[in-house]
């Protein structure tokens, strides 16, 4: 077996699927990843699977038969990022006395590697879905929808089902939603393109398998369309060469557009990059403590006073300009969701809409972008 690859290509795809290896496998193989050459088409297959999350990706090179088997991941990865630039072989031989003893060498401008791996037979396969039906989903759509709502996803495995993200199939667009319990992200994605069959595609997807999607997204040129697939208990997505396949989370989501007040007293219109410099500068003090940041709305002057009290450590306070409608109102929040979700809008202008101090507060942005990002305020405590 002889094939032959780019270093560049070799390092970017296997850095792609090596993130669904696992770092302690159940079983030896699934420490590997599994290597598919072509010799018809002259590509070059990487998959790697931990039974949970599968990664597959495929480019170019010259192969001289069709072949499949393994190699360790972390190793081969070690080895292959830190050879310079140029052609890379990987030559095969197998022990023909031991059926499942196979060794690569490896052959760049700089050395040689002889790495042993394994036979393919034990390597588990990618789940096929058992569902004809399919939605295409514009690659910017996609990415719009993942960067504004993966970072609301929920850490705590005890909330299995918040640590994903849910999809629904609107008429026309696709709804992203996430939330952790104290803040709730949703971005709904009206881009022209998106078409299928799964009118009624409701799925919650975990936030790991998400990220490696829009990891690979950004990959794809901005014209790339991806196709969606789910079953019952698997979801699929494939993009040009790629494919990622994940388990569902189960569980029923949150009604989450309940959560969402329709009536607001308070109104205030901000700009977005004077916040978030503000707030990232209150927020040294605001880490020294419990991460609590003060807003105080003054409707007479239209202004928005920031202000951090830690104790121990010192105070902060901030001013800056805002269009305020409504009543003068104090309230308080975790200054890092606020910080999350400013990073993740788009424009300038922003607008926060209220009630009281106690309930939900609602931020969106004054963009193209359908966002709407809901925080639970702290309670403020004398």
């Amino acid at each position: 077996m002889k094939l032959v690859c780019s270093q560049s290509d070799l390092k970017t795809h296997l850095s792609l699927v090596s993130r669904a290896v696992p770092s302690r496998p159940t079983h030896p193989i699934l420490g590997n990843v599994l290597f598919q050459t072509d010799a018809e088409t002259q590509r070059i297959t990487l998959t790697a699977f931990d039974l949970s999350l599968g990664l597959q990706t495929s480019f170019p090179g010259q192969v001289s038969d069709n072949r499949s088997f393994t190699l360790p991941a972390k190793l081969l990865n070690d080895i292959v990022t830190r050879l310079p630039e140029g052609e890379i072989t990987l030559l095969g031989m197998e022990n023909e006395a031991e059926e499942d003893d196979f060794s690569v060498t490896l052959v760049s401008a700089s050395g040689r590697f002889r790495i042993r791996g394994m036979g393919p037979e034990e390597y588990p396969d990618l789940p096929e879905l058992s569902t004809s039906e399919d939605l295409q989903v514009p690659v910017p759509a996609l990415a719009d929808g993942l960067s504004s709502t993966l970072f609301a996803a929920s850490t705590e495995e005890a909330k299995q089902v918040l640590t994903g993200v849910h999809l629904t199939r609107k008429t026309d667009s696709l709804e992203f939603a996430a939330t952790d319990g104290h803040r709730l992200a949703v971005v709904e994605t009206t881009q022209d393109g998106i078409e299928g069959a799964a009118e009624e595609l409701g799925v919650t997807i975990p936030a790991r398998a998400l990220r490696e999607l829009e990891r690979m997204t950004k990959l794809q040129k901005e014209e790339a369309v991806v196709t969606l697939r789910c079953d019952e208990v698997q979801v699929e997505f494939k993009l040009d060469s790629q494919r990622l396949t994940s388990r569902k989370l189960e569980g029923d989501y949150p009604a989450y557009d309940q959560l969402i007040p329709q009536q607001f007293s308070k109104q205030v219109t901000l700009e977005r990059k004077r916040l978030l410099a503000s707030l990232e500068l209150v927020a040294v003090l605001a880490d020294q403590k419990n991460n609590v940041v003060k807003f105080s709305l003054d409707s007479e002057n239209q202004q928005l006073a920031l202000s951090v009290d830690a104790k121990e450590v010192g105070s902060a306070q901030e001013s800056i300009p805002a269009q305020i409608t409504g009543e003068s109102i104090d309230i308080a929040f975790n200054v890092k969701y606020l910080m999350d979700g400013l990073k993740a809008f788009k424009g300038n202008e922003i607008q926060m809409q209220l009630n009281e101090a106690t309930q939900p507060i609602i931020f969106t942005p004054l963009s193209d972008l359908k966002m709407t990002y809901l925080v639970m305020p702290v309670q403020l405590r004398d």
